[in-house]
């Protein structure tokens, strides 16, 4: 455990807050007459993104960090002197239409670029597509280790690799006095290859730390009805619950839990309870979320770059507050960064040329630094953890860029 512990505290991230000058300063570029290009042609960038099915609420989040990326490119004069223009097809979550979306944006759309879909699993399909015909698939949400295991030399994942999501939780549990440590845990978890990795490796860590298991339990990936499964969580009492999960199953796990009144010392999810406002609400309210935990490697409040400019165009074109803000945006954001950086220092939309330079460079986005290893995934990233106290979703682990300490979640819902 020293070794993974002394790892977080020898990375230190400064938390900075968007200041009024700054606020001031980017509200006057805002009010500028629009640049011109030097070329009307757009740059036809290609995107799957789901609209329907178990992705559909991350795909839109998505779409509103592409959006957002390229909207800030095109006020200041697009890439190359061309505007950006985002040529999204809508999926139905499954691998198939992913496929089918990729080949149509490549051989019938004639796009020059594509961006990757939502989920590790979608990512794999979409992939092979992509290398099939020359392009880099650079994206944000594909980050199961099987991705990176099937040999594909064109695949770049600019956020925190998956299986590494919950280890800032294990830590933290570990962490704790040995008589304030909870010793139970539940693990649930999908049978999909973006959640099963994490929720192994935590309970290795866990098991290690001498967290003893009382329940183990994967579903299948098209799961719709999770009372059972949230009825054996609660049968098995633990006092952590660890759940390998997307949006629809840790909303429906809590609802049952609150029906049932079972109030485990924790509850950490792989994805869902970073959706901001839209999880809150989903769930019943301030009072339901205080105390659940989620992973992840991005907050609106870090000082990365051009963090505070996302952060403020995406409250002035969607409305809302920073810390309503779903992470899928800053995924989706980090991918645009990225592509433009490399395209900026080679000066070609050339996809040859750019895999070259994706394979070699290093590049800064919202998420922090990115620096991709042979098989695509990112170096630089560290994981978070983040829990919702008061009506807020802020980092508690590790100290370095904790802004309050983990709570207990409360006797009661």
């Amino acid at each position: 455990m020293g070794r993974w512990h002394s790892l977080f505290r020898s990375n230190v991230f400064h938390i900075a807050t968007l200041s009024i000058v700054l606020l001031a300063m980017l509200s006057a570029c805002t009010t500028q007459a629009l640049p011109s290009f030097s070329s009307n042609q757009p740059i036809k960038i290609g995107i799957s993104l789901s609209s329907t099915g178990n992705f559909a609420q991350d795909g839109q989040a998505m779409q509103q960090g592409y959006q957002l990326w390229a909207d800030m490119v095109n006020q200041n004069g697009g890439i190359l002197g061309r505007p950006v223009q985002l040529d999204i097809l809508h999926d139905d979550s499954t691998p198939d239409k992913v496929a089918a979306n990729y080949t149509q944006l490549i051989t019938g759309d004639h796009v020059n670029l594509v961006f990757g879909p939502f989920s590790t699993l979608l990512t794999k399909a979409a992939v092979p597509v992509a290398q099939k015909y020359g392009y880099p698939m650079v994206e944000g949400a594909g980050g199961g280790p099987s991705v990176f295991t099937a040999g594909w030399k064109n695949v770049f994942d600019v956020s925190l690799p998956v299986a590494n999501n919950l280890v800032s939780f294990a830590l933290y549990v570990l962490s704790l006095p040995k008589a304030m440590r909870p010793t139970t845990a539940a693990y649930a978890t999908e049978d999909d290859p973006f959640t099963q990795p994490q929720i192994d490796l935590a309970r290795k860590l866990l098991e290690q730390g001498g967290v003893t298991t009382l329940l183990y339990d994967v579903y299948p990936n098209a799961t719709t009805k999770y009372t059972p499964i949230a009825d054996k969580i609660i049968q098995a009492n633990a006092q952590i619950v660890v759940a390998g999960t997307l949006f629809p199953d840790i909303t429906a796990f809590i609802q049952r839990f609150k029906q049932q009144n079972y109030n485990p010392k924790m509850i950490v999810a792989t994805a869902g309870p970073d959706a901001g406002n839209v999880f809150m609400n989903t769930i019943g309210g301030q009072q339901a979320t205080q105390g659940i935990m989620v992973p992840n490697g991005w907050y609106p409040q870090v000082s990365n770059f051009q963090n505070a400019q996302m952060v403020q165009a995406y409250v002035a074109k969607y409305g809302g507050v920073a810390d309503s803000i779903n992470s899928d945006v800053a995924e989706a954001f980090s991918v645009g960064q990225v592509l433009e950086q490399a395209i900026a220092k080679t000066n070609s939309l050339d996809n040859t040329v750019l895999l070259h330079d994706l394979h070699t460079d290093i590049f800064n986005t919202v998420q922090g630094s990115v620096q991709f290893d042979g098989t695509g995934q990112n170096t630089l990233a560290l994981p978070y953890l983040f829990q919702w106290q008061s009506g807020s979703l802020i980092p508690v682990y590790p100290d370095s860029i904790a802004v309050a300490n983990p709570l207990f979640r409360p006797l009661q819902w």
